[in-house]
Protein backbone atom coordinates (compact mmCIF):
# COMPACT_ATOMS: atom_id res chain seq x y z
CA UNK A 1 0.00 0.00 0.00
CA UNK A 2 1.53 3.50 -0.28
CA UNK A 3 3.12 5.09 2.04
CA UNK A 4 1.51 8.43 4.15
CA UNK A 5 3.48 10.82 3.02
CA UNK A 6 4.03 13.54 5.67
CA UNK A 7 5.89 16.88 5.56
CA UNK A 8 7.52 18.02 8.83
CA UNK A 9 8.03 21.37 9.92
CA UNK A 10 10.25 22.45 12.82
CA UNK A 11 13.63 19.74 13.35
CA UNK A 12 14.20 20.77 16.82
CA UNK A 13 14.53 18.24 19.73
CA UNK A 14 10.77 17.08 19.08
CA UNK A 15 11.01 16.91 15.27
CA UNK A 16 13.92 14.78 15.01
CA UNK A 17 13.07 12.60 17.64
CA UNK A 18 9.53 12.07 15.42
CA UNK A 19 12.18 11.16 12.39
CA UNK A 20 13.91 9.11 14.71
CA UNK A 21 11.08 7.11 15.79
CA UNK A 22 9.35 6.39 12.47
CA UNK A 23 12.46 5.39 10.99
CA UNK A 24 13.78 3.35 14.15
CA UNK A 25 10.06 1.82 14.64
CA UNK A 26 8.89 1.70 10.98
CA UNK A 27 7.65 -2.18 11.19
CA UNK A 28 5.78 -1.51 14.18
CA UNK A 29 4.39 1.05 12.75
CA UNK A 30 3.16 0.54 9.14
CA UNK A 31 2.05 -2.74 10.67
CA UNK A 32 -0.58 -0.66 13.13
CA UNK A 33 -0.91 2.33 10.65
CA UNK A 34 -1.87 -0.27 7.13
CA UNK A 35 0.82 1.38 5.59
CA UNK A 36 4.45 2.90 6.05
CA UNK A 37 4.39 6.45 7.10
CA UNK A 38 7.94 8.37 5.68
CA UNK A 39 8.53 11.88 6.18
CA UNK A 40 10.00 13.20 2.81
CA UNK A 41 9.90 17.55 3.17
CA UNK A 42 11.00 19.30 6.05
CA UNK A 43 11.70 22.98 6.75
CA UNK A 44 13.63 24.12 9.80
CA UNK A 45 15.15 27.54 10.65
CA UNK A 46 19.11 26.21 10.13
CA UNK A 47 19.68 23.78 7.25
CA UNK A 48 23.18 23.16 8.15
CA UNK A 49 22.97 22.46 11.56
CA UNK A 50 23.56 19.00 12.63
CA UNK A 51 20.64 17.24 14.15
CA UNK A 52 22.33 13.99 14.82
CA UNK A 53 20.18 12.10 12.15
CA UNK A 54 20.25 11.83 8.18
CA UNK A 55 17.78 14.06 6.09
CA UNK A 56 18.99 12.86 3.05
CA UNK A 57 16.72 12.58 0.20
CA UNK A 58 13.70 14.44 2.22
CA UNK A 59 12.86 17.66 0.27
CA UNK A 60 13.99 20.74 2.05
CA UNK A 61 11.60 23.92 2.34
CA UNK A 62 12.98 27.55 3.52
CA UNK A 63 9.49 28.30 4.17
CA UNK A 64 7.28 26.16 6.28
CA UNK A 65 4.27 27.50 5.03
CA UNK A 66 5.11 26.19 1.51
CA UNK A 67 4.86 23.03 3.03
CA UNK A 68 1.33 22.94 2.77
CA UNK A 69 1.35 23.44 -0.99
CA UNK A 70 3.69 20.52 -1.75
CA UNK A 71 1.93 17.59 -3.84
CA UNK A 72 3.62 14.87 -2.90
CA UNK A 73 2.71 15.60 0.47
CA UNK A 74 -0.33 13.88 2.42
CA UNK A 75 0.04 15.54 5.81
CA UNK A 76 1.32 18.28 7.82
CA UNK A 77 3.15 18.28 10.99
CA UNK A 78 3.63 21.08 12.66
CA UNK A 79 6.32 21.56 15.44
CA UNK A 80 7.61 25.25 15.01
CA UNK A 81 5.65 26.84 18.46
CA UNK A 82 4.10 29.60 18.85
CA UNK A 83 0.61 31.28 18.45
CA UNK A 84 1.19 33.47 16.00
CA UNK A 85 4.01 33.59 12.80
CA UNK A 86 5.01 30.85 10.61
CA UNK A 87 3.17 28.50 12.85
CA UNK A 88 -0.22 29.72 12.56
CA UNK A 89 0.44 30.70 9.26
CA UNK A 90 1.67 27.04 8.27
CA UNK A 91 -1.86 25.46 10.07
CA UNK A 92 -4.39 27.77 8.28
CA UNK A 93 -2.52 26.89 5.01
CA UNK A 94 -2.60 23.53 4.87
CA UNK A 95 -6.07 23.06 6.14
CA UNK A 96 -7.13 25.67 3.04
CA UNK A 97 -5.36 23.55 0.92
CA UNK A 98 -7.19 20.17 2.50
CA UNK A 99 -3.97 18.69 4.42
CA UNK A 100 -4.77 16.78 7.19
CA UNK A 101 -3.12 18.49 10.63
CA UNK A 102 -0.84 17.30 13.18
CA UNK A 103 0.56 19.69 16.34
CA UNK A 104 1.84 19.94 19.46
CA UNK A 105 1.48 23.35 19.77
CA UNK A 106 -0.62 24.29 22.92
CA UNK A 107 -0.65 27.64 22.52
CA UNK A 108 -1.70 28.14 18.73
CA UNK A 109 -4.76 25.70 20.10
CA UNK A 110 -5.35 27.52 22.98
CA UNK A 111 -5.72 30.89 21.54
CA UNK A 112 -7.12 29.76 17.78
CA UNK A 113 -8.28 26.32 18.13
CA UNK A 114 -11.87 27.65 18.00
CA UNK A 115 -11.47 29.59 14.31
CA UNK A 116 -8.62 26.53 13.37
CA UNK A 117 -11.63 23.61 14.61
CA UNK A 118 -14.08 25.31 12.60
CA UNK A 119 -11.63 25.46 9.41
CA UNK A 120 -11.16 21.99 9.73
CA UNK A 121 -14.72 21.03 10.15
CA UNK A 122 -15.65 23.43 7.02
CA UNK A 123 -12.78 21.51 4.92
CA UNK A 124 -13.62 17.89 5.85
CA UNK A 125 -9.85 17.42 7.71
CA UNK A 126 -8.54 15.86 10.98
CA UNK A 127 -6.72 18.52 13.28
CA UNK A 128 -4.63 16.06 15.38
CA UNK A 129 -3.13 17.48 18.57
CA UNK A 130 -2.52 14.71 21.08
CA UNK A 131 1.27 15.94 21.36
CA UNK A 132 -0.09 19.02 22.58
CA UNK A 133 -0.91 18.22 26.09
CA UNK A 134 0.95 15.72 28.59
CA UNK A 135 3.61 14.79 26.12
CA UNK A 136 3.42 10.86 25.78
CA UNK A 137 0.37 10.68 27.80
CA UNK A 138 -2.91 9.75 26.09
CA UNK A 139 -5.05 12.54 27.73
CA UNK A 140 -6.96 13.76 24.49
CA UNK A 141 -7.77 10.51 22.94
CA UNK A 142 -8.92 9.28 26.72
CA UNK A 143 -11.02 12.07 27.16
CA UNK A 144 -12.33 13.01 23.80
CA UNK A 145 -12.59 9.31 22.52
CA UNK A 146 -12.01 6.69 25.66
CA UNK A 147 -14.64 8.51 27.60
CA UNK A 148 -16.87 9.92 25.16
CA UNK A 149 -19.95 8.11 26.67
CA UNK A 150 -19.32 9.97 29.82
CA UNK A 151 -20.36 13.54 31.47
CA UNK A 152 -17.59 14.48 33.25
CA UNK A 153 -17.82 16.93 35.82
CA UNK A 154 -13.77 17.72 36.44
CA UNK A 155 -10.05 17.65 34.76
CA UNK A 156 -7.28 18.55 36.85
CA UNK A 157 -3.21 17.67 37.04
CA UNK A 158 0.10 18.57 37.17
CA UNK A 159 0.34 19.79 33.74
CA UNK A 160 4.17 21.33 33.75
CA UNK A 161 6.52 19.50 34.27
CA UNK A 162 9.32 22.67 35.26
CA UNK A 163 7.45 23.70 37.85
CA UNK A 164 6.52 20.59 39.68
CA UNK A 165 10.17 20.31 39.51
CA UNK A 166 11.02 22.91 40.85
CA UNK A 167 8.30 22.70 43.65
CA UNK A 168 9.37 18.98 44.34
CA UNK A 169 13.04 19.61 45.00
CA UNK A 170 11.69 22.85 47.21
CA UNK A 171 10.38 20.67 48.92
CA UNK A 172 12.78 17.51 49.33
CA UNK A 173 15.39 20.02 50.39
CA UNK A 174 13.91 22.83 51.85
CA UNK A 175 15.42 25.23 49.05
CA UNK A 176 14.35 28.60 47.77
CA UNK A 177 12.64 29.29 44.53
CA UNK A 178 15.22 31.32 42.66
CA UNK A 179 18.23 28.73 43.96
CA UNK A 180 16.22 25.74 42.79
CA UNK A 181 15.27 27.63 39.45
CA UNK A 182 18.62 28.49 38.22
CA UNK A 183 19.32 24.28 38.81
CA UNK A 184 16.20 23.71 37.13
CA UNK A 185 17.91 26.17 33.83
CA UNK A 186 21.40 24.56 34.03
CA UNK A 187 19.85 20.69 33.86
CA UNK A 188 17.92 21.78 31.01
CA UNK A 189 14.54 21.48 32.95
CA UNK A 190 14.01 25.30 32.28
CA UNK A 191 14.26 27.65 29.59
CA UNK A 192 16.96 30.59 30.07
CA UNK A 193 13.13 32.74 30.02
CA UNK A 194 11.43 30.41 32.09
CA UNK A 195 8.33 33.41 32.27
CA UNK A 196 6.21 30.89 30.12
CA UNK A 197 6.86 27.89 32.83
CA UNK A 198 7.18 29.46 35.75
CA UNK A 199 4.02 31.97 35.94
CA UNK A 200 1.61 29.12 34.72
CA UNK A 201 1.05 30.28 31.38
CA UNK A 202 2.03 26.86 29.74
CA UNK A 203 -0.05 24.97 31.99
CA UNK A 204 -3.26 27.37 31.18
CA UNK A 205 -3.00 26.85 27.48
CA UNK A 206 -3.16 22.98 28.10
CA UNK A 207 -5.99 23.38 30.81
CA UNK A 208 -7.69 25.67 28.13
CA UNK A 209 -7.50 22.69 25.41
CA UNK A 210 -8.38 19.89 28.35
CA UNK A 211 -11.59 22.31 29.80
CA UNK A 212 -12.80 22.31 25.56
CA UNK A 213 -12.85 19.07 25.13
CA UNK A 214 -13.81 17.71 28.95
CA UNK A 215 -16.81 20.37 28.23
CA UNK A 216 -17.56 19.74 24.89
CA UNK A 217 -16.98 23.34 23.99
CA UNK A 218 -14.97 25.76 22.36
CA UNK A 219 -11.74 26.27 23.53
CA UNK A 220 -11.84 29.36 25.85
CA UNK A 221 -8.20 30.19 27.13
CA UNK A 222 -8.82 33.99 27.71
CA UNK A 223 -11.22 32.96 30.67
CA UNK A 224 -8.43 30.75 32.37
CA UNK A 225 -7.69 32.33 35.57
CA UNK A 226 -3.92 31.89 35.46
CA UNK A 227 -1.38 32.40 38.79
CA UNK A 228 2.21 30.97 39.02
CA UNK A 229 4.57 29.67 41.42
CA UNK A 230 7.33 32.68 41.65
CA UNK A 231 5.50 33.60 45.16
CA UNK A 232 5.78 29.91 46.56
CA UNK A 233 8.75 29.78 49.47
CA UNK A 234 10.78 27.29 51.66
CA UNK A 235 8.46 28.13 54.38
CA UNK A 236 4.99 28.05 52.85
CA UNK A 237 6.14 24.61 51.97
CA UNK A 238 7.35 23.73 55.68
CA UNK A 239 4.08 24.74 56.80
CA UNK A 240 2.13 22.54 54.00
CA UNK A 241 4.01 19.54 55.08
CA UNK A 242 3.36 20.51 58.84
CA UNK A 243 -0.28 20.46 57.92
CA UNK A 244 -0.22 17.38 55.66
CA UNK A 245 0.25 18.83 52.63
CA UNK A 246 2.44 19.46 49.58
CA UNK A 247 2.41 22.03 47.41
CA UNK A 248 1.80 21.96 43.23
CA UNK A 249 0.76 23.78 40.65
CA UNK A 250 -1.93 22.21 39.07
CA UNK A 251 -4.62 22.95 36.61
CA UNK A 252 -8.02 22.72 36.96
CA UNK A 253 -11.46 23.01 35.07
CA UNK A 254 -14.84 21.75 37.06
CA UNK A 255 -18.48 22.01 35.40
CA UNK A 256 -20.17 23.77 38.39
CA UNK A 257 -23.65 23.41 38.62
CA UNK A 258 -24.84 26.40 41.20
CA UNK A 259 -28.90 26.47 40.47
CA UNK A 260 -30.65 29.36 39.43
CA UNK A 261 -28.95 30.12 35.99
CA UNK A 262 -25.50 29.78 37.48
CA UNK A 263 -24.27 27.12 35.63
CA UNK A 264 -20.95 27.15 33.96
CA UNK A 265 -17.25 26.01 33.62
CA UNK A 266 -14.29 27.19 36.22
CA UNK A 267 -11.06 26.57 34.66
CA UNK A 268 -8.01 27.94 36.83
CA UNK A 269 -4.23 27.08 37.26
CA UNK A 270 -2.80 27.89 40.25
CA UNK A 271 -0.37 26.89 43.27
CA UNK A 272 -2.62 24.58 45.46
CA UNK A 273 -1.96 22.34 48.58
CA UNK A 274 -2.72 19.06 48.07
CA UNK A 275 -3.65 16.03 50.74
CA UNK A 276 0.20 14.39 51.09
CA UNK A 277 -1.28 11.15 50.67
CA UNK A 278 -3.43 11.71 47.40
CA UNK A 279 -2.14 10.10 43.89
CA UNK A 280 -1.67 13.81 42.70
CA UNK A 281 0.67 14.68 45.81
CA UNK A 282 3.00 12.01 45.00
CA UNK A 283 3.52 12.86 41.50
CA UNK A 284 7.42 14.21 41.94
CA UNK A 285 9.77 15.55 38.86
CA UNK A 286 9.14 16.57 35.55
CA UNK A 287 6.49 14.23 35.64
CA UNK A 288 2.94 15.21 34.43
CA UNK A 289 -0.22 13.69 35.65
CA UNK A 290 -4.23 14.13 34.70
CA UNK A 291 -7.44 13.13 36.67
CA UNK A 292 -10.56 12.88 34.82
CA UNK A 293 -13.59 12.52 36.64
CA UNK A 294 -17.09 11.30 35.01
CA UNK A 295 -20.54 9.58 35.85
CA UNK A 296 -20.02 6.23 35.08
CA UNK A 297 -16.52 5.87 34.68
CA UNK A 298 -15.72 7.09 37.92
CA UNK A 299 -12.28 8.78 38.52
CA UNK A 300 -9.04 7.73 36.75
CA UNK A 301 -5.60 9.66 36.41
CA UNK A 302 -3.07 9.27 33.93
CA UNK A 303 0.45 9.78 34.79
CA UNK A 304 4.17 9.71 32.68
CA UNK A 305 6.79 12.17 31.21
CA UNK A 306 5.20 15.58 30.09
CA UNK A 307 7.87 16.94 27.49
CA UNK A 308 11.06 15.66 25.87
CA UNK A 309 11.86 14.26 22.36
CA UNK A 310 10.84 10.58 22.86
CA UNK A 311 7.06 11.33 24.57
CA UNK A 312 6.51 14.01 22.63
CA UNK A 313 6.75 11.55 19.17
CA UNK A 314 4.78 9.22 20.64
CA UNK A 315 1.93 11.39 20.52
CA UNK A 316 2.82 12.83 17.25
CA UNK A 317 3.16 9.10 15.34
CA UNK A 318 -0.08 8.22 17.04
CA UNK A 319 -2.34 10.94 15.40
CA UNK A 320 -0.56 10.20 12.05
CA UNK A 321 -1.39 6.12 12.40
CA UNK A 322 -4.99 7.62 13.06
CA UNK A 323 -4.44 9.65 10.12
CA UNK A 324 -3.04 6.25 7.73
CA UNK A 325 -5.83 4.31 9.23
CA UNK A 326 -8.38 7.18 8.33
CA UNK A 327 -9.53 7.71 12.08
CA UNK A 328 -10.68 10.87 13.43
CA UNK A 329 -13.11 12.85 15.68
CA UNK A 330 -14.21 16.26 16.25
CA UNK A 331 -11.74 18.56 17.39
CA UNK A 332 -13.49 19.13 20.51
CA UNK A 333 -15.17 15.93 20.58
CA UNK A 334 -18.52 17.07 18.77
CA UNK A 335 -19.46 18.90 15.82
CA UNK A 336 -19.72 22.81 16.14
CA UNK A 337 -23.93 22.78 16.01
CA UNK A 338 -23.34 20.63 19.10
CA UNK A 339 -21.16 22.08 21.43
CA UNK A 340 -22.20 23.56 24.70
CA UNK A 341 -22.90 27.13 25.14
CA UNK A 342 -22.10 26.69 28.53
CA UNK A 343 -20.49 30.30 30.25
CA UNK A 344 -17.15 30.72 32.15
CA UNK A 345 -17.46 31.22 35.42
CA UNK A 346 -15.18 34.50 37.28
CA UNK A 347 -12.51 33.23 39.60
CA UNK A 348 -14.37 35.59 42.48
CA UNK A 349 -17.13 33.00 42.63
CA UNK A 350 -14.83 30.01 43.36
CA UNK A 351 -15.75 28.54 46.54
CA UNK A 352 -12.76 26.99 48.44
CA UNK A 353 -10.32 26.92 51.49
CA UNK A 354 -7.77 28.74 51.55
CA UNK A 355 -4.09 29.10 53.41
CA UNK A 356 -3.22 32.60 54.53
CA UNK A 357 0.93 33.11 55.52
CA UNK A 358 1.18 37.17 57.35
CA UNK A 359 4.53 37.85 58.81
CA UNK A 360 3.27 40.16 61.53
CA UNK A 361 5.29 42.05 64.21
CA UNK A 362 4.86 40.00 67.27
CA UNK A 363 3.23 42.12 69.75
CA UNK A 364 -0.27 41.91 72.05
CA UNK A 365 -3.22 42.46 69.70
CA UNK A 366 -2.14 41.44 66.04
CA UNK A 367 -4.17 38.16 65.81
CA UNK A 368 -7.26 40.05 67.25
CA UNK A 369 -6.69 42.84 64.59
CA UNK A 370 -6.59 39.92 61.72
CA UNK A 371 -9.42 37.51 63.02
CA UNK A 372 -11.70 40.56 63.41
CA UNK A 373 -11.05 41.47 59.41
CA UNK A 374 -11.89 37.78 59.14
CA UNK A 375 -14.93 37.72 61.47
CA UNK A 376 -16.65 41.48 59.44
CA UNK A 377 -16.12 39.63 56.31
CA UNK A 378 -18.10 35.87 57.73
CA UNK A 379 -14.53 33.93 56.63
CA UNK A 380 -14.09 31.54 59.96
CA UNK A 381 -10.81 29.91 60.74
CA UNK A 382 -10.32 25.77 60.71
CA UNK A 383 -6.66 26.27 62.47
CA UNK A 384 -3.84 29.00 63.21
CA UNK A 385 0.32 28.30 63.32
CA UNK A 386 2.10 30.46 64.85
CA UNK A 387 5.88 29.06 65.93
CA UNK A 388 7.90 30.94 68.41
CA UNK A 389 8.19 34.92 69.94
CA UNK A 390 10.04 37.37 68.95
CA UNK A 391 8.66 40.62 70.53
CA UNK A 392 8.96 43.53 68.00
CA UNK A 393 10.24 41.31 65.50
CA UNK A 394 8.14 39.87 62.49
CA UNK A 395 7.26 36.30 62.58
CA UNK A 396 4.59 33.50 60.29
CA UNK A 397 1.45 33.51 61.21
CA UNK A 398 -0.45 31.00 59.03
CA UNK A 399 -4.36 30.53 59.03
CA UNK A 400 -6.49 27.95 57.46
CA UNK A 401 -9.84 28.80 56.80
CA UNK A 402 -13.27 27.08 56.34
CA UNK A 403 -14.77 27.08 52.94
CA UNK A 404 -15.64 30.29 51.91
CA UNK A 405 -15.73 32.53 48.19
CA UNK A 406 -12.81 33.94 46.28
CA UNK A 407 -14.23 37.27 46.75
CA UNK A 408 -14.20 37.53 50.25
CA UNK A 409 -10.22 36.07 50.70
CA UNK A 410 -9.74 38.63 48.36
CA UNK A 411 -11.57 41.62 50.15
CA UNK A 412 -9.64 40.27 53.00
CA UNK A 413 -6.35 40.05 52.19
CA UNK A 414 -6.37 43.77 50.75
CA UNK A 415 -7.97 44.95 54.57
CA UNK A 416 -4.92 42.65 56.10
CA UNK A 417 -2.27 43.98 54.46
CA UNK A 418 -3.45 47.71 55.19
CA UNK A 419 -2.90 46.96 59.28
CA UNK A 420 0.01 48.57 60.45
CA UNK A 421 1.37 45.58 61.95
CA UNK A 422 1.51 43.28 58.80
CA UNK A 423 4.82 43.55 57.01
CA UNK A 424 3.62 42.27 53.56
CA UNK A 425 0.90 40.96 51.62
CA UNK A 426 -0.24 37.74 52.79
CA UNK A 427 0.89 34.50 50.58
CA UNK A 428 -2.25 32.92 49.67
CA UNK A 429 -2.80 29.12 48.56
CA UNK A 430 -5.70 27.40 47.94
CA UNK A 431 -5.94 23.86 49.29
CA UNK A 432 -7.81 21.32 46.84
CA UNK A 433 -9.12 18.24 48.37
CA UNK A 434 -7.51 15.99 46.42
Amino acid sequence: MRPLSVALAGLGTVGAGVLRLLRENADIVAARAGRPIVVTAVSARDRGRDRGISLAGLRWYEAPVALAADAETDAVVELIGGAEGPARALVEAAIAAGKPVVTANKALLAVHGAALAAAAEAQGVPLGFEAAVAGGIPVIKALREGLAGNRLSRVAGILNGTCNYILSVMAERGREFAEVLGEAQRLGYAEADPAFDIDGIDAAHKLAILAAIAFGRPVAFGDVHVEGIRHISALDIAFARELGYRIKLLGIARRVDGGAGRAGISARVHPCMVPAGSPLARVDGVYNAVVAEGDFVGRLMLEGRGAGAGPTASAVVADLIDLARNRSAPVWGAASAALSDLPSLPMSAHLGTYYLRLMVVDRAGVIADVTAVLRDLDISLESMLQRGRSPGEAVPVVLVTHETREAAIRTAIERITALDVVLETPVLIRIEPA
